[in-house]
């Protein structure tokens, strides 16, 4: 099928806004009147709130307004499980939560006032290891936690905070036909996303009571809906307008400061703005889980996978926040894009006295990936087969099916695994140091709903509404490529409305790489309501059956006789001025698919339906210093199964920033924790990939048409950074022999596994 605007290498529509400097952060934006508000954060892990005294730092002169959990409704929130103070309640339960909230004339009277709340409390007993946390006789976090309300099936006792289980087939008779066992344990730390500009909003009431949000998210919708809950409102008096956004990675896809600005300039009757520090951010906000897992794998002599068992363990600090949603899923792609037919998977999402933890990148795939990929290079050598070629004899084929039984149609992973063969040049010979790694990642695009809405002007060129939020990825961009494609405009006919909960219909959130399948499936449906409403008003103008009518350039044109055609431009005249109104087509679209076959036993799966998985693989190759233990990647090659990509210049844009993040959380990144305080808290301290440490990224592009896709296209967002750590790893073990199974790797871990 050919396309005449999808398929190509469009600029971004919002790119020049950018390079110029006139985009408008959070930041930028200034009210009259506005005020400056302030968190005041617990200093202990775990301790019992006895007396909060504001009164001196209400005397404060330029104090507007100060609350504490006191003045907010008693309710608690979470995606997953509802277990999360606005601002801590009886107790706190990190360094870092929230006790106290400040608005004031300025940032330096706002945090004069701070230094003058006195807090007096109780220490209690905490619990920083997730291992110690699950035993029996531990500090528990949560004392009431069968009474927090959850949103699926949830199975807790203790500090599990949730318990995941995914068993198929007969996994003591897989591990009986193997001819080989292996077992292997692997530790992930912390990671931050470190996106450039940190979270931040600004609240304002209008006469009516009604409040106004600006906020750098990846989702207006979900932002109105968690506000309206917190604070106890009706989502009617809640609006929430999306500036743009210097980086999420996840990190902005749930509440952050947004209900403290309502809560202030509630109570103030002046906008507040919130804008958390980099120190803030690495400290207090939620960063990726840290990990422990256990990998059990049956071969054959020929590498063929016949049996695992594989034990999670994530640390989802003191709150739920995403942490069943992440574990669920790092459960449910831990096998990777393999054919295995015994196996037993077992999540643990445990609480523990440190900062709460949450989306990134990934979304759990990363933990799981690190310890089953590497795995295989382990079982790869051993058996004396191609890491490559092992990977290939047990890659899914079209008609397989995954973990849970999901029929599967488009599958790309051998595709992806025999370009970058080619691409790297796979069996060359190699310099002294030198090695070469692989590794593969499968993940999902398919959750949750998007809605859009199509309108036709007068002039015949569209406008698309939809509550896909552009986070810097380009879905604007992608966005229109579809609607103009459907329509049979041109991208320049085409614009898309910004982010604004009383304009765009609702969609779920920017994450799980979901905008190009999710929302384009809904741009693309309300996009073909629209053009069949352009030719059924045709079909009368004209005195033809609809069924003989086309509408492509512009122009809605008689298939039999070719010199009967109306324009865009006309129909858009008489649909406003003379009949029927303006032509505006809509599709709200969910994925409705079952993740789990009836004969698959699962437990506390948090998901209800998910789908389109995508695939990748990377090769890369590095040089290892024998003397300093420093590991440099020197070539790197990406392959991705993306089904159709309709912005080729984006897909290879993800894929290098994926990439780019994935050599950060392989060789350095770790958010350091003493005595429950993260002490990386400057990006001094916590180090990420900066241009001297990336090489050149040639990325491929895999086509393999997604029958359920806008087009044929999938996701891309997350994968590029899930295989990254993997293949780095694989490849020291190719240079210099030696393996190491704990991130990041440091040259403190290379030098003490070659003393070994």
């Amino acid at each position: 099928m050919g396309f005449s605007v999808v398929g190509q290498n469009l600029p971004r529509l919002e790119g020049k806004e950018k390079v110029t400097g006139q985009a408008k952060y959070i930041d930028d934006l200034n009210f009259p009147n506005m005020l400056h508000g302030k968190l005041l954060r617990s200093p202990y892990p775990h301790a019992r709130i006895v007396a909060i005294d504001t009164a001196a730092a209400k005397a404060l002169p330029g104090v507007k307004a100060i609350i504490t959990a006191e003045d907010l409704p008693d309710r608690r929130h979470g995606p997953f499980v509802q277990d999360t103070p606005l601002l801590a309640r009886g107790k706190v339960n990190y360094v870092g939560e929230p006790v106290a909230a400040v608005a004031a004339v300025s940032l330096e009277v706002a945090e004069r006032a701070l230094s003058l709340i006195k807090v007096n409390y109780e220490r209690l007993s905490e619990v920083l290891d997730p291992l110690i946390a699950m035993e029996s006789d531990a500090p528990v976090v949560h004392e009431n936690l069968d009474a927090y309300p959850a949103v699926f099936p949830v199975q807790r006792h203790g500090n599990i905070c949730s318990l995941i289980t995914i068993e198929d087939g007969d996994i003591e008779q897989g591990f009986k036909t193997a001819d080989f066992v292996f077992e292997d344990t692997f530790t992930t730390p912390m990671a931050h996303q470190c996106h450039l500009e940190t979270n931040g909003a600004i609240a304002a009431i209008d006469a009516q009571g009604r409040v106004t949000v600006w906020a750098s998210t990846q989702s207006v919708h979900l932002n109105q809906i968690r506000i309206a809950e917190t604070l106890d409102m009706p989502m009617s008096k809640v609006r929430v307008i999306q500036t743009r956004v210097g980086g999420g990675f996840g990190a902005k896809v749930e509440l952050t400061v947004q209900p403290y600005c309502v809560a202030l300039a509630r109570l103030s009757k002046r906008p507040v703005k919130i804008i958390l520090t980099r120190e803030e951010e690495l400290v207090a906000t939620r960063p990726r889980h840290s990990s422990i897992v256990t990998v059990k794998t049956g071969v054959k002599k020929d590498g063929t996978l016949v049996a695992r068992q594989i034990k999670l363990i994530y640390d989802t600090g003191a709150y739920a926040d995403d942490g069943p949603g992440i574990v669920g899923f790092g459960s449910l792609m831990a096998n990777g894009p393999y054919r295995i037919p015994n196996y037993k998977i077992e999540g643990y999402c445990v609480y523990t006295n440190k900062v709460a933890t949450g989306a990134y990148r990934g979304f759990g795939n990363p933990q799981a990936a690190w310890a089953c990929e590497s795995q295989l290079d382990i079982i790869s050598r051993e058996l004396g087969i191609d890491p490559l070629e092992i990977r290939l004899r047990n890659a899914l084929d079209p008609g397989d099916k995954t973990v849970g039984g999901q029929n599967l149609f488009s599958v790309g992973i051998k595709e992806c695994l025999k370009a970058i063969k080619e691409g790297m040049d796979w069996e060359s010979p190699k310099s002294k140091n030198r090695g070469r790694g692989v590794a593969c990642v499968h993940h999902l695009s398919g959750l949750l709903a998007s809605s859009a809405y199509v309108r036709i002007n007068q002039d015949g060129t569209a406008h698309v509404a939809v509550g896909a939020a552009d986070i810097g990825q380009g879905s604007d961009t992608t966005m229109a490529q579809i609607a103009a494609e459907e329509l049979g405009l041109s991208i320049e006919d085409v614009a898309v409305v910004s982010q604004d909960t009383d304009s765009t219909p609702y969609n779920w959130a920017t994450t799980a790489t979901r905008l190009t399948y999710m929302a384009g499936n809904a741009v693309r449906r309300a996009a073909a309501d629209a053009k069949q409403q352009l030719i059924n008003l045709a079909a009368e103008v004209l005195g033809l059956p609809a069924d003989k009518l086309s509408a492509r350039n512009k122009v809605v044109v008689s298939v039999d006789e070719p010199q009967k055609r109306i324009s865009y431009a006309e129909l858009g005249v008489i649909s406003h001025w003379v009949k029927g109104g303006q032509i505006i087509g809509n599709n709200s679209w969910m994925f409705n698919e079952q993740p789990f076959s009836i004969d698959v036993k699962v437990t506390g799966f948090p998901f209800r339906v998910l789908g389109a998985y995508n695939y990748g693989a990377h090769a890369v190759e590095v040089e290892v210093d024998h003397e300093t233990g420093l590991v440099r990647v020197v070539n790197a090659l990406t392959a991705h199964d993306v089904g159709k990509a309709i912005n080729p210049l984006s897909v290879e844009g993800q894929s290098q920033g994926g990439f780019t993040q994935g050599v950060g959380y392989a060789l350095f990144e770790d958010l350091k924790v003493k005595d429950g305080k993260i002490i990386s808290n400057t990006l001094l301290d916590y180090k990420i990939p900066t241009a001297v440490d990336v090489p050149a990224i040639k990325s491929l592009i895999v086509e393999t048409n997604e029958q359920t896709g806008p087009f044929g296209a999938k996701g891309i967002g997350e994968a590029p950074l899930v295989p990254v750590a993997p293949a780095i790893a694989n490849a020291v073990y190719d240079a210099i022999g030696v393996r190491v199974k704990d991130l990041p790797l440091t040259p403190e871990r290379i030098l003490d596994a070659l003393k070994v």
